[in-house]
């Protein structure tokens, strides 16, 4: 069943709703869409006391492809290391980058944080319902809320209506919440994951170096 939580402090939802789990019964399954491993080790370390978690590794945005593969295997190094009182399970999606430009088309100049980045959301996200869906799972989220530069209200709003769309239940989520993102750096540290500097598309990594090389001009003014 699609949640049908109040809006607003999604971090809140998300206490309430763990505070109802049963404790005496098999743990609920949720299909955990991951961005990078830095961003899902400390959803994972929070989420893996109440869930049986599948890691769902999908994101054709990463530009180039040895980025992504360097990614990739960097999710997977964190899963061999992190304990958890549940077992971890990691699925990757297909690398399909044309689906990526597709829904990007037309958004190129976009800025990073703006509509071309919410229909990446949207992609990424509707293969996770999809998957959940398949899947039998219980809950889908993602890990994409625990960055500062995420819009949480943005990705509820398209994850409820996915939920409801799909029939499985969207778990609230803003990850950064409670110290979660700097958690997650902590953990990085911890794990000596590499932690990219821009989000993953060729229009965020130009942006990124654009910014770079205007702070480098500044500098010699």
């Amino acid at each position: 069943m699609p949640n049908m939580l109040n809006q607003g402090n999604y971090q809140k939802d998300l206490e309430r709703l763990l505070a109802k789990l049963p404790k005496d019964a098999a743990p609920p399954t949720l299909l955990l869409h991951s961005c990078c491993a830095p961003c899902s080790s400390y959803v994972l370390e929070y989420l893996s006391q109440f869930f049986a978690i599948t890691v769902f590794y999908y994101n054709p945005n990463i530009y180039p492809q040895e980025e992504y593969f360097r990614r990739l295997e960097e999710q997977r190094a964190l899963l061999a290391q992190l304990p958890a009182k549940y077992p971890v399970n990691l699925v990757e999606g297909a690398y399909d980058t044309d689906r990526f430009y597709a829904v990007a088309r037309g958004l190129e100049q976009e800025p990073e944080g703006g509509d071309r980045c919410f229909a990446c959301y949207e992609l990424r996200l509707r293969q996770a319902a999809a998957l959940a869906k398949k899947g039998g799972f219980q809950y889908f989220t993602t890990t994409l809320s625990i960055s500062p530069y995420k819009k949480a209200q943005k990705l509820h709003e398209i994850g409820e209506r996915l939920a409801q769309e799909y029939g499985v239940a969207q778990l609230p989520s803003d990850f950064k919440k409670q110290g979660g993102y700097q958690r997650s750096i902590a953990l990085s540290r911890e794990y000596g994951l590499y932690r990219q500097d821009y989000c993953g598309c060729i229009f965020s990594k130009n942006q990124r170096e654009n910014s770079q090389g205007n702070q480098a001009v500044c500098a010699k003014i």
